[in-house]
């Protein structure tokens, strides 16, 4: 696992100087504490922070070909290498290490840009051909490592983390009000936007290529046509299923480290651990971490299935320093993020790198098996696809604003006229600023965002473009491109690779993925029970029913509780304060309203206050701390009275969707 970093200058007779690729590096240390690496020639600089997993003292980048005409710099894992490297040698290739990296310049080599086609793993790789004078950057097919990148003044930068992009070119760091906007609406950025306006995020399943001056990005891959498979019983289903993933986990299991599980107590994990401990010879290693509230303590159940197997656990009952956790995560909070989940995801893999480097979990589980609620939902409601659009229009226009948000049951009248999938984006929206959450936001920023484009189009677009015939499929589809990128893998990138510690998973192996994809719907949802044939996989290996049978938790935190007491002098003051309030996001009744309501206990606002406060955080922490950004550090305390700092202004209102075309000059 490692950070890249990178500049290509289509300028004539222009040089990138190794010194600026090493800047960029040293703000991703963090990524790759062991080594770095750097290829400068002319106008061309790679660099990597590397965290050695395999061939550690062999597997320096970057990595090149026989003749060094080809260089690669690689963030990820490459699990078929193994079978790989014969077949290239026996095309005559010679490998000078035995790392899994070097397989992607020889496949280059036979098969250009179709390389990707070939890699089984987690990836983000920038490759430059010297002769071809051509630049190649991918990601790996579902996301799970990030990749960004800027077209400026005849330059392409890239990086694993936009700090690295901004350490060299911090005129970069103009704000997008678009990018902002979507946040508003689902608490993250998904790709291809970021929050700067000139920055973006190369989305899953695709490669940029340079060449002559010229950017083209194109998709390699998408998710299969859902439902076109029906085993003939559910023992046949069962096998199946357990043959493949049990070979997800095994190949993950290679690594030159200590390796180990997060574990939650939930039906994924405990599924993964399972299969781990019957693929180990050792005893697995677990982490879980536990609360002191019972709602969402999931320790006891980690604790019965650490027992069952077997495992070497470890557990920490969190009571965490709230404001000093969020301090030092926003510091380094590249976008915001209102994911509140980050904080367990930190805390568990600041205590498996106390153990291990390389950690395997169960994400994406509910995305592929249909786990979340929301798709039950969507479905019963399937009923109220008889109200009339203008009945729906009429009621939203000319009601619906005059409703008080005190009363009950307000935004489920507003979520059942609307037509069916803005009705699904819009339970899982947050702060939706150009509908039912006007009345929040100040009047410039609603003018101003009037000029964007409408936050809900990208979804409705992954629902119509969906693969698939039936609700519940193109639900998952959009979940798959959309939520699980954007936030959960996310969120695992950035909190791991906080600790230096990387994270495999299984459950999103691409080629396991692709044939539970082809599976009826009914494999996945039945008689209103998620997840339904993994969860008969889970008892096959042997996971105890008290653990299966329960309701879902989900990896949370009691937020209600910490702001109510930990952050309840805090809050009201961080968002009421002047620096914040002039932001001009939010009319200030508003806010005073929403904390009123919240602090006296009639309404839960507590995932929206959240959402601000990570606003402001970001802020404050992130760019208003940038006098030295290529250091980054000396963030100002949030939690300090009395800090003075210069405000930044209204972001722009500019677009960053084009995905081709020249580099700006």
């Amino acid at each position: 696992m490692c950070g890249i970093a990178g500049i290509i200058n289509t300028e004539p007779n222009s040089v990138v100087e190794a010194a600026t690729i090493h800047r960029m590096c040293q703000t991703i240390v963090h990524r790759g504490p062991d080594d770095e690496g750097i290829y400068a020639s002319g106008g061309v600089g790679l660099g990597m922070r590397r965290l050695s997993i395999i061939d550690l003292a062999g597997g320096h980048q970057p990595v090149h070909n026989e003749d060094k005409s080809v260089w690669v710099v690689f963030n990820g894992e490459i699990y078929n290498f193994p079978d790989l490297r014969p077949e290239l040698e026996a095309r005559g290739h010679r490998f000078y290490t035995n790392t899994d990296t070097e397989v992607i310049v020889h496949l280059y080599e036979d098969f250009g840009l179709d390389c990707v086609h070939k890699l089984r793993g987690m990836f983000a790789f920038a490759l430059y051909d010297e002769r071809r004078r051509r630049l190649l950057l991918a990601r790996d097919r579902l996301g799970k490592k990030p990749l960004h990148y800027a077209l400026h003044n005849g330059r392409l930068l890239f990086a694993s983390e936009i700090k690295a992009i901004l350490a060299v070119a911090p005129e970069l760091a103009d704000v997008s009000l678009q990018g902002l906007l979507r946040y508003f609406y689902f608490g993250y950025i998904p790709d291809p936007e970021t929050a700067f306006t000139r920055i973006q995020k190369l989305p899953p399943g695709h490669l940029l290529e340079l060449a002559d001056g010229k950017s083209t990005v194109r998709q390699y891959w998408d998710l299969p046509a859902y439902g076109t498979h029906e085993p003939a019983s559910e023992e046949e289903c069962l096998e199946e299923l357990e043959r493949r993933l049990a070979e997800a986990v095994r190949i993950r299991l290679i690594a030159d480290v200590p390796l180990g599980a997060l574990l939650s107590g939930g039906t994924d994990s405990s599924t993964i651990v399972a299969l781990m401990a019957r693929a180990s010879s050792k005893p697995v290693k677990t982490f879980s971490i536990g609360v002191r509230s019972e709602d969402f303590n999931e320790a006891d159940y980690a604790r019965v299935v650490a027992k069952r197997f077997g495992t070497e656990h470890h557990e920490l009952i969190v009571e965490p320093d709230l404001a000093q956790t969020l301090e030092t995560l926003t510091r380094s909070l590249e976008e915001p993020f209102a994911d509140s989940s980050m904080l367990p995801t930190y805390y568990v893999s600041r205590l498996a790198r106390q153990h291990v480097t390389v950690a395997l979990s169960g994400d994406g589980g509910d995305e592929i098996f249909a786990g979340y609620e929301r798709y039950q939902i969507n479905l019963q409601r399937q009923r109220f696809d008889a109200i009339p659009e203008w009945a729906g229009r009429w009621y939203r226009r000319l009601i619906h604003p005059v409703v008080p948000h005190s009363m009950y049951g307000r935004r489920l009248m507003y979520n059942l006229c609307l037509p069916w999938q803005d009705r699904y984006i819009d339970g899982f929206s947050l702060l939706p600023a150009l509908d039912r959450e006007r009345s929040l936001f100040s009047r410039d920023f609603l003018k101003s965002a009037a000029h964007c484009e409408d936050p809900r189009d990208l979804y409705r677009h992954y629902l119509d473009r969906a693969p698939a015939h039936d609700r519940l499929s193109q639900l998952m589809y959009l979940d798959t491109k959309a939520y699980l990128a954007g936030d959960i893998l996310t969120k695992v990138d950035r909190m791991s690779m906080a600790t230096s510690l990387e994270v495999r998973v299984p459950i999103l192996d691409h080629v396991f993925v692709e044939w539970v994809t082809g599976l009826t719907g009914r494999w996945k949802l039945r008689d209103g029970q998620p997840k339904y044939i993994l969860r008969k996989l889970a008892e096959r290996v042997g996971v105890l029913p008290e653990v299966l049978h329960r309701p879902k938790q989900g990896f949370a935190i009691p937020l209600v509780h910490w702001m109510r007491n930990e952050l309840k002098g805090e809050l009201p003051r961080v968002l009421l304060e002047p620096r914040s309030l002039q932001r001009g996001y939010f009319e200030p009744r508003a806010v005073r309203q929403l904390l009123g309501e919240y602090f006296s206990g009639r309404q839960d606002h507590s995932r929206r206050i959240w959402q601000l406060l990570v606003l402001e955080l970001w802020h404050r922490n992130y760019l208003e701390a940038r006098s030295d950004f290529s250091a980054a550090v000396g963030a100002p305390a949030l939690f300090t009275k009395g800090a003075e700092i210069g405000e930044r202004g209204m972001p722009t209102a500019s677009s960053t969707s084009a995905v081709s075309g020249e580099i700006a000059r």
